[in-house]
């Protein structure tokens, strides 16, 4: 009796040819792009959204712009958030600097106020895009290549059959098996890309409605001279919040 031949992973890559490699190499690469983009913007949310609910929880505190420009320099933060805050301010003093020199009734002034305030939302929205390209096309190209790997496995797996002259099915399901393994690892790189990407995407839009709730929130009280924010906006509500051009 003939001895059970040895398929798997390991006798698999030991007889891929370097095409079948290479594609090994490219998916392997793509994975740990992958997970270094899930993990790296899963903690920057983290840690921004720890730092802005700390800075949303001192905002009814603060009742008026100045406070709110003194608590900002006596707690400096990298969140979006707070980022927003500081160029509220700045846009702020353009604003006041800009009325003081306009008739009353010039529209001008506010109007470059909201431009301001939205350029700002509009940069941090582009900064929490960072990487989303990136998972988007490993996620929706890996089963492709994991895909390409496995039809040229099976192409050389049916060559080395049919040279051999041994069709029998024990003889075919190994080595047809085996090439199987690339759509799997294409499957295994595509699956977490997705899943991170569809996290990520929901992260950036619950950040996003927060922005534009305080962009709205500085704006009124800029114009009118009144605290920065009455309350804080719970983020089931601010999902709903109007663009941060709507004062």
């Amino acid at each position: 009796m003939n001895p059970a031949p040895d398929l798997g992973i390991a006798h698999f890559l030991a007889n891929t040819d370097l095409l079948a490699r290479g594609i090994l190499v490219i998916l392997l690469t793509m994975s740990i792009v992958s997970w270094y983009l899930i993990v790296s913007r899963g903690l920057i949310h983290a840690l921004d959204g720890w730092r802005g609910q700390a800075f949303t929880r001192a905002l009814p505190r603060l009742r008026s712009m100045p406070a709110l420009a003194a608590h900002l320099e006596e707690h400096p933060s990298s969140d979006p958030l707070t980022r927003l805050a500081v160029a509220g301010i700045e846009a702020g003093e353009m604003y006041a600097a800009l009325r003081r020199r306009r008739p009353a009734d010039d529209p001008a002034p506010a109007e470059l106020l909201v431009r301001d305030i939205d350029e700002a939302v509009s940069n941090a929205s582009t900064r929490l895009d960072n990487g989303l390209i990136v998972l988007a096309s490993i996620g929706s190209s890996a089963p492709y290549i994991g895909l390409l790997g496995t039809v040229w496995g099976v192409y050389h797996a049916l060559v080395s059959i049919g040279l051999s002259g041994q069709g029998t099915l024990d003889k075919v399901a190994g080595p047809v098996g085996e090439a199987l393994i690339m759509t799997a690892l294409g499957l295994a790189v595509a699956i977490p890309a997705v899943l991170g990407y569809n996290a990520l995407v929901r992260a950036n839009r619950v950040t996003v409605a927060r922005l534009n709730s305080l962009a709205n929130a500085l704006i009124r009280s800029i114009t009118t001279a009144s605290a920065p924010v009455a309350s804080d906006a719970p983020a089931s509500t601010a999902a709903n919040a109007p663009a941060a051009g709507v004062a």
